[in-house]
């Protein structure tokens, strides 16, 4: 399933996107540099109303943050595994806790680790459409 979407209609995709989900919580993100990941992982937890500054974990590479769930506080981990090198350097940093936590788990970069993401994984491609759009496709879980 694809659309092709303008940054304008990005919280439009993010709700989309959540509804995409179901019961599932993990969302692999595939996609080259500047194509939106983090823009539309900022968006998704905008919709989920989280509390925390959503920021990039390329340096921290987990960043954690808490949304209310049905009046509790529930927990996102948003992941960046751009600079990791091995899936054992993965592990290592938690990223497989994560992954089997029952959080919701945004993760850029899963290539990088594609062997720790649990059968229940939504994968994600965004792409360069122009400098106004891009698209997202859902792909089949692995």
């Amino acid at each position: 399933m694809k659309k092709v979407f303008s940054l304008n209609d990005i919280v439009q995709v993010a709700g989309w996107l959540l509804q995409q989900l179901g019961d599932q919580k993990i969302i692999a993100f595939y996609g080259q540099m500047g194509a939106g990941k983090t823009t539309l992982i900022y968006t998704v937890c905008q919709v989920l109303q989280v509390e925390d500054v959503v920021s990039s974990p390329t340096f921290s590479i987990i960043n954690e943050y808490r949304f209310p769930d049905n009046g509790q506080s529930a927990s996102v981990y948003h992941m960046d595994l751009y600079r990791l090198q091995d899936e054992e350097e993965a592990v290592r940093a938690g990223v497989e806790d994560c992954l089997y936590s029952g959080h919701y788990c945004f993760v850029e970069w899963p290539e990088k680790a594609p062997d720790l993401f649990p059968g229940e994984t939504l994968y994600v491609s965004l792409s360069v459409v122009d400098e106004e759009r891009r698209e997202i496709e859902i792909l089949k879980n692995k």
